[in-house]
């Protein structure tokens, strides 16, 4: 391949709270895949990833294990290391905000910022978050809680440093502007726009003095540097930055970073407060910043606290390592959340990768051992009205792959391939090979046909190589022959035969669901209980630290186990996760009979797009998917949902409801909810994963 130049790609660094679950590990795939990609591509390739170790969080997670801050990251950045590495990352370096080069480095750009006027010490009064580490104003807030997680806020005040965010504001906005491509997809763009940069930032906290575990501010070390300007600096320290100009050569090669892959819930950070940091350092900007969506357990984020967590090694252990890079790789869609279940994973590899894929090349090998010896040969015997479309769906494959890919559309880009394979496929029921093998005059054509077979699953297994490895390199060892180039990959004929394995191995064997579903269960069962064993320690040892009441650890426990001493949250907490309520009557309407109720249809509906009524505080605005329609709706639940966490959700609707005017736009049918004794609502779902259109009765 001829040299496309550097690319330099990172991931956010995983926070060091505690073990990552599939929703975490997608982000580390989906980098490694484009990673790959890229250098397959031609490009000088580096790419970093890694962990985040200073905050509060970290030093209250050590007191829950009884252990120093230093002592409790070492633990948990192995852990994260380890489960990288099992997944097959091909990072080039793991950085960690605790190396001794990064942490030299942030104390000089601190430094830096402060003496040229950028940063200045005042005092901070707001409501923080601890789990996400940052301040929110009343305003930001939802329901009194955080609006990134949903957990607890309290009142925070202590004396900092802050950073002087309205000074780039505008010059961050043009940039955005003049640079369409900086923030991707353009949803994410939209919504720092809209209600971070246009109605005008806050300066920004960029130091503590109310804990200890971070890098020191080394003029005044009462001070730490918060997180977000240590984590975030993370992506020019890791190679090479040096505030005072000496930046090393690994640096000028690399930056300004092509891409920062990170999740959706940290876009802020990246595309707002990190490009001012820069700006700032008189840096230039990263090329793009993509904020993926999250990959969700059934709908529902992953927590330990439900039981609903996934972890990768859990998966990788039942399915495979290449099983599991193809599912959240294919699964999870450009902009919006996807979706993982064990029956979801079960099913794709079953119909995937052990049908479409493994069949093929087990077939392929299989018919060229028994009738030729293993030996592929061209003989030259073409039938042009079928071979010819074979060969242009095979070679057309890496232009369109290599497009998707340029715009990060991963997963379609992932289709594509297995477009390939799908041909090939019905390729084989086309030329019939067993019937071909009963006619010796045809045995020229019979060794063409089998030589096009080859030759197309080795061009598409160069291609699916950066996503499933293993399996691209087992493909070609069975195969007798070696994955090609991508310069190679427009060329149909390039192979001069070879012989195939006398001993084929099953590249995905087929999966029993049920069986499947029982290792699940017990799974989260074993997690469920480690869980449990862990929060009693960890309460046990906040109470011995002074950090928390015997009292309210007691109410804690209460919470997570069902038990009486729970209060009124607790109560909420247990409702919100599936515990049992008192049930309450509501009064009864007319009664009707069979053929009344026989004039409603519902069906399923899956909601592609949704968004907030104007000039109404309860409207939302879905436009639903039901068979091959798609119809708008209007739901008064805007004081329960939000219109980003509606898309994506299978609902119950009623279909056949006459057409109705709300707030001046037409309403299609209507969405069904449960509503408690407090007005709270619950849209009704199906259990099981149905499909759109599927009827309710």
């Amino acid at each position: 391949m001829t040299n496309k130049g550097p690319y330099y790609i990172t991931t956010a660094i995983a926070y060091t709270s505690g073990k990552p679950h599939i929703g975490n590990c997608y982000e580390i795939i989906l980098a490694d895949a484009i990673a790959r990609y890229k250098k397959a591509d031609g490009f000088d390739v580096h790419f970093q990833t890694g962990s985040d170790e200073h905050g509060q969080k970290i030093e209250t997670r050590a007191i829950e294990e009884d252990m120093t801050p230093k002592e409790f990251v070492d633990k948990t950045a192995g852990t994260i290391k380890q489960l990288w590495d099992m997944m097959g990352t091909s990072y080039d370096r793991f950085i960690r905000t605790t190396d001794a080069d990064h942490e030299r480095q942030i104390q000089k750009i601190f430094k830096k910022l402060y003496d040229q006027g950028d940063i200045y010490k005042s005092s901070y009064e707001g409501k923080y978050c601890t789990e996400c580490e940052a301040f929110y104003t009343e305003t930001q807030l939802k329901e009194g809680r955080c609006p990134v997680c949903g957990g607890a806020v309290h009142d925070e005040k202590e004396e900092a440093y802050f950073f002087k965010m309205k000074k780039y504001a505008d010059r961050l906005i043009e940039h955005i502007n003049s640079h369409p491509e900086f923030i991707q997809p353009v949803s994410r763009k939209n919504e720092m726009m809209n209600n971070f940069l246009l109605p005008g930032l806050q300066d920004l906290c960029v130091s503590r003095t109310s804990f200890k575990w971070g890098i020191p501010v080394d003029f005044d070390d009462k001070h730490v540097v918060y997180v977000w300007l240590d984590a975030l600096s993370n992506y020019i320290t890791g190679i090479g930055y040096d505030a005072d100009g000496e930046s090393g050569d690994l640096y000028k090669k690399y930056w300004p970073a092509d891409l920062h892959l990170i999740g959706k819930d940290i876009i802020r950070f990246h595309t707002i407060y990190w490009p001012i940091f820069l700006m700032a350092l008189g840096e230039p900007l990263p090329k793009q910043v993509f904020g993926h969506p999250w990959l969700l357990q059934g709908g529902e984020k992953m927590s330990k606290s439900k039981g609903n967590v996934i972890y990768v090694d859990d998966m990788i252990g039942i399915f495979g390592l290449d099983a599991v890079r193809y599912f959240v790789l294919h699964e999870m869609p450009y902009e919006n959340d996807g979706t993982i279940t064990w029956e979801l994973m079960c099913e794709r590899v079953n119909s995937d990768l052990a049908n479409t894929l493994g069949n093929l090349v087990n077939r392929t090998v299989a018919m060229s051992n028994k009738y030729f010896g293993g030996v592929v040969a061209n003989k030259g015997v073409a039938v042009p009205e079928i071979d010819e479309d074979l060969k242009a769906t095979v070679t057309s494959a890496y232009a369109k792959v290599e497009k998707l890919m340029d715009t990060l559309h991963v997963a379609d880009a992932l289709t594509e391939i297995f477009a390939v394979f799908k041909r090939l496929n019905k390729y084989i029921d086309e030329t019939e090979p067993w019937v071909l093998a009963k006619d010796p005059e045809k045995a020229d054509r019979l060794a063409t046909v089998l030589y096009n077979l080859s030759e197309g699953i080795v061009i598409g297994a160069s291609l699916l190589a950066p996503f499933l490895p293993t399996t691209a390199g087992k493909i070609a060892s069975q195969l007798g022959t070696s994955l090609r180039d991508f310069d190679q990959l427009g060329s149909f004929g390039l192979s001069q035969g070879g012989k195939v394995t006398e001993t084929p191995e099953i590249l995905f064997a087929r999966l029993d669901k049920e069986e499947i579903l029982k290792k699940a269960q017990e799974v989260q069962a074993r997690q469920r209980e480690e869980f449990l064993e862990h929060q009693k320690v960890a309460f046990a040892n906040l109470v011995k630290a002074g950090r928390m009441t015997q009292a309210e650890a007691d109410e804690k426990w209460a919470e997570l186990t069902g038990g009486a001493a729970a209060g009124a949250k607790a109560g909420e907490a247990g409702a919100k996760d599936g515990a049992t309520q008192e049930a309450i009557d509501v009064e009864a309407k007319p009664e009707i009979t069979y053929d009344d109720f026989a004039k409603l249809q519902f069906q399923v509906g899956e909601i592609l797009a949704c968004e907030a009524v104007k000039g109404s505080k309860k409207l939302l605005c879905s436009k639903v998917k039901v068979g091959n329609q798609v119809k708008q709706i209007l739901s008064g639940i805007h004081a329960t949902y939000e219109p980003e966490e509606m898309v994506g959700k299978k609902v119950m609707v009623l279909v056949n409801l006459a057409p109705r005017k709300m707030a001046g736009l037409m309403s299609e049918g209507m969405l069904l909810c449960a509503e408690d004794a407090e007005g709270k609502l619950s849209l009704m779902t199906p259990e099981k994963e149905m499909p759109a259109g599927a009827e309710i009765c």
